[in-house]
């Protein structure tokens, strides 16, 4: 927050009652002439005591949803694929990648941003904030109400101010200084995981357009495929904010039968050329956007409504060098919401969770904290076992370690061996011993016998060869008195030589 702020009109306070509204005789709205020139001219003399020659635009908004109530004087909202329609008067003339180049953090000329300032007195469907970190900020606002902030006291400029005939009354705060919405949301950055998922997204085929959003009420639309995305990405205006939506459905009269009873709507169509176009209505608007989807080869409608909309992700393009300084905040989607969860975790980190569910194919998925891992068989236990549910059970908790963070797949897997002492490197000091075991299982290629004393014990393999003309007689739980001849850690196998035949109904029994 700045140190020095005035509120800068045209109003006398004198012509104030008491309650501070302004009585007097001046209108609310510009001459277009002196008393507006008198407002530049007054910009311009805090910028110059300022020390500042540049100005960075701030959230630029289009259209008829500016804070201080002022409609843009064009009649619909049309965006399309390759171009947006021009809500300011002269704003072509100011930005030659219109109207793209009015972006935030766009570097504007003292000039420039002057034409800037007599478009939001003169509501020409344009707002920004306009401003040098920790310097300088100018906000236009309700009746011709200009609020100038600087780090310096700015004497020359308020004398200036006064011989102009503007009023500038000294204030703690501009009423439009930006405050986050929710000062704790972090809004998830375009870097390169979330390019990386989007194109996994893609090639999944969950996906196949990206809404660029530069401004408020200024967007454009991109269809995306694997061999697109670069080019679209490369195209994007600095700071955009970005919506991954699902496809169009090519029922187009499917998607307007999903037109809402009344409200604003936005309408999203294809036509068969590739060109994309999207323009907002409510009810009364419905017959023409109908007559106009008649040659669309596809189409989508998008809720203007923040708690409605439900894209796939959304995210917003840094700066050059990685610093996300766009202060766009939206409602977090589910996997938004993933992401900032997942940017919390690291491998080898310890996590506590809830079992949720034991799938059929042996996968267990885990609650941690609302995002649901999970854990593959192997990593349940190092010892053997037939299925997850010898080792866990729904309902229950469980600390695991990380394995992973896949930021592409929003996938972590757990383990919870590793968090359990190795019996195997114990085992490999075992070779040569003589142990009786029951057998486990039978194979082909011989048996499995349990070498240790207990119901989840390792087992080792007695090859076929060695059982010779009994095998055919083994069963299991019969008690094999076996000899470990060796324990392969890599490959973590036991293997076993029969030292004398078994034993049958010595079962669970494991001795030296």
């Amino acid at each position: 927050m700045l140190p020095y702020v005035y509120r800068v009109t045209k109003y006398d306070p004198a012509d104030r009652d008491q309650h501070g509204h302004y009585v007097g005789a001046e209108p609310a709205t510009g001459d277009h002439g002196p008393v507006e020139t008198a407002y530049l001219r007054a910009v311009a003399a805090f910028a110059e005591d300022t020390g500042v020659d540049r100005l960075a635009v701030r959230e630029p908004q289009f259209g008829a949803f500016l804070p201080f109530g002022q409609q843009a004087p064009s009649g619909d909202h049309d965006h399309g694929h390759n171009h947006c329609r021009d809500h300011s008067n002269g704003l072509a003339d100011l930005f030659a990648d219109r109207p793209a180049g009015f972006h935030d953090g766009a570097q504007v000329s003292i000039a420039v941003g002057l034409e800037l300032v007599r478009a939001m007195l003169r509501g020409h469907g344009v707002w920004c904030r306009l401003e040098v970190e920790g310097a300088f900020t100018v906000h236009v606002g309700w009746d011709q109400y200009l609020y100038l902030g600087s780090s310096r006291p700015c004497a020359a400029a308020l004398e200036r101010t006064r011989a102009l005939g503007l009023f500038p009354e000294r204030l703690d705060a501009s009423p439009y200084d930006f405050t986050p919405d929710d000062p704790a949301y972090v809004q998830r950055p375009a870097d390169a995981d979330f390019w990386a998922r989007l194109g996994w997204i893609v090639s999944s085929r969950r996906a196949t357009f990206l809404e660029e959003t530069f401004g408020e009420n200024a967007s454009r639309w991109h269809r995306l495929t694997s061999d697109t995305i670069e080019a679209v990405r490369s195209r994007l205006a600095p700071r955009a904010q970005l919506a991954v939506w699902p496809d169009l459905l090519t029922d187009v009269d499917t998607a307007v039968a999903s037109l809402p009873d009344e409200g604003l709507s936005e309408i999203i169509w294809e036509d068969e050329s590739g060109r994309i176009t999207s323009t907002v209505v409510d009810e009364t608007g419905y017959a023409a956007v109908t007559n106009r989807l008649a040659g669309a080869s596809s189409a989508a409608v998008v809720s203007l409504y923040a708690d409605e909309r439900q894209p796939l992700l959304t995210a917003v393009l840094p700066d050059g060098d990685g610093v996300l300084r766009a202060r766009w905040q939206t409602e977090p989607t589910p996997s938004d919401r993933a992401w900032a969860f997942l940017k919390t975790l690291r491998r080898g980190q310890i996590v506590t969770g809830t079992v949720t569910l034991i799938a059929d194919f042996g996968v267990t998925f885990v609650d941690i904290g609302g995002f649901t891992a999970m854990i593959n068989i192997p990593e349940l236990s190092w010892r053997p076992l037939d299925h997850p549910s010898d080792v866990v059970g729904v309902g229950q908790e469980i600390t695991a370690e990380v394995l992973d963070v896949d930021m592409v797949r929003e996938r972590v897997p757990l383990s919870l061996r590793a968090l359990q002492e190795d019996p195997w490197p114990e085992m490999a000091q075992r070779i040569g011993e003589v142990v009786t075991g029951p057998v486990t299982k039978i194979l082909p290629f011989g048996v499995f016998v349990r070498v240790e004393d207990r119901e989840d014990g390792l087992q080792g393999l007695v090859h076929a060869g060695e059982l010779g003309a009994s095998a055919g007689e083994i069963e299991v739980g019969d008690a094999l008195t076996v000899n470990i001849t060796d324990v392969e850690l890599p490959r973590r196998r036991v293997s076993l030589s029969l030292t004398q035949s078994r034993t049958r109904g010595r079962q669970g029994e494991c001795r030296s």
